[in-house]
């Protein structure tokens, strides 16, 4: 099952286990050359609806057992001796900013009291113990005490191997890349409405692939508002609460016409550009408006690889982008954005690429222009290689839901008929919303198992 294999999510007090398999069909996926953690789908055959989610297995009782607590003075941290043999280490001054106590946190809201203001950063230890319900106890020099219990300790150790595992249960951070070979996943629109297990799936999915497909919803407008109040709420932007993809006389959006779209990513023109996007199908074309889609993290790789130098112009050269008229409500938008945007660790983390709202403004010096011509083709021409595309026609009933940080989609040109004029229905989420509402999925799915 794609699932087991793909998510590796550490719950809450649980170790997160990949089987031996598991790991050998990722390794398998790589190419050449290719980083560890760069991977593609292998299987093409992809399906979430009732598949498992998670596996997971209780960790041994040595684990969260706490064998010594002892403060080291010289190096200012306690440490901690489990019962499995290894070690962690706390500073001081973490221990006392994070107090557990009434006083220090509101555990109603999960909240911290205690005002950093009244936090001493170079505060000492009195002493240190364990306690007989297995906690570690520490006094402070003003006598304040705080006790903390082992698998919280545990969770948050500083040690690398644990930070990384930490944050990928908290955020989900690897993605599984794809190139035309990938059988697109899909679920039941019905069972992610109503199941939190197919819901949770569904949402590992989005997370992890950037694109899932949901069949059965009606073939009328407010299934996208629906689906979006699953997880929260919608973000509002000057096309409105949802919007309607349909060819429009003087049409404010490029997507408004029967034209064909090169890939794109929507709305770079915003400071904050929207994370997911929902695309129903009411009505199709009587021909044409088949939909592109291309991993945009999987061609900036390849970009990197192949022309390095273009790569570089892409990531370091802003592009001013630009969006004006009236919708919802009249706007003049303007914005300026890194092509391929990289996080703190070096990994793309948003692709800003859009050719209709690319602004004929180019804030760049005059040295520069023809190097960002160069390197922006470059990335253009890998994004549209056939072996990088791929190609589906949705159907009346069918939500397209992708990540628009990481997918870019175009659509070919189409025909009407009278009968047959073709009707989308669109909504904008941020990643803020999806992701809080597969944290709390996870949980309720996981307490319930």
């Amino acid at each position: 099952m794609w699932m087991n294999s793909f998510s590796r999510i550490a719950l809450p007090a649980l170790q997160r286990s990949i089987s031996t398999k598991a790991l050998w069909a990722m390794r398998s996926c790589r190419r050449p050359g290719e980083a560890a953690g760069l991977l593609r789908i292998c299987h093409p055959s992809m399906q979430i609806r009732g598949q498992k989610t998670m596996e997971s297995v209780s960790p041994p009782l040595s684990h969260h057992l706490v064998r010594h607590a002892q403060a080291l003075h010289e190096e200012r941290m306690i440490e901690v001796e489990w019962g499995d043999g290894s070690c962690s280490f706390y500073p001081f001054t973490w221990l006392r900013d994070n107090c557990q106590c009434p006083k220090c946190f509101l555990d109603s809201a999960q909240q911290r009291k205690l005002l950093m203001v009244d936090v001493d950063v170079n505060i000492g230890v009195d002493t240190v113990e364990v306690t007989n319900d297995n906690k570690v106890s520490i006094l402070w020099p003003d006598q304040h005490t705080s006790v903390f219990d082992p698998v919280w300790l545990k969770k948050r150790c500083f040690s690398p191997a644990a930070r990384q595992t930490l944050q990928e249960e908290l955020f989900l951070k690897e993605h599984y890349y794809w190139d035309s070979k990938l059988k697109i996943p899909t679920a039941n629109y019905e069972e992610v409405i109503h199941d939190d297990k197919a819901a949770l799936d569904w949402l590992i999915a989005l997370r992890r692939v950037g694109l899932v497909h949901l069949k059965g919803a009606p073939k009328e407008s407010g299934p996208v508002a629906r689906l979006s109040e699953r997880i929260g709420y919608l973000r509002t932007t000057y096309y409105g609460y949802t919007w309607e993809v349909t060819d429009k006389n003087m049409a404010v959006n490029l997507a408004y016409t029967a034209e064909k779209l090169s890939v794109h990513t929507d709305y770079p023109a915003l400071r904050y550009t929207p994370g997911v996007q929902f695309l129903h199908c009411i009505q199709q074309a009587a021909e044409g408006g088949e939909s592109d889609m291309v991993d945009g993290f999987h061609a900036a790789m390849q970009l990197q690889r192949e022309d390095p130098e273009a790569f570089k112009t892409l990531t370091t050269l802003r592009v001013d982008f630009t969006d004006r008229g009236t919708d919802y409500c009249d706007f003049m938008l303007q914005s300026k954005k890194l092509t391929i945007e990289l996080n703190e660790e070096g990994q793309v983390r948003m692709i800003n690429c859009n050719n209709a709202t690319r602004d004929s403004v180019l804030d760049l010096p005059l040295h520069q222009v023809q190097p960002f011509y160069r390197a922006y083709k470059a990335f253009v021409d890998i994004l549209n290689r056939p072996e990088n595309l791929i190609t589906f026609k949705l159907e009346p009933g069918e939500i397209v839901t992708f990540d628009n940080w990481r997918l870019m989609h175009g659509r070919k040109n189409y025909i009407n008929k009278p009968d047959m004029i073709r009707h989308l229905e669109g909504a904008y989420l941020d990643w803020d919303e999806v992701i809080s509402r597969l944290r709390i999925l996870r949980c309720a799915v996981q307490q319930n198992a």
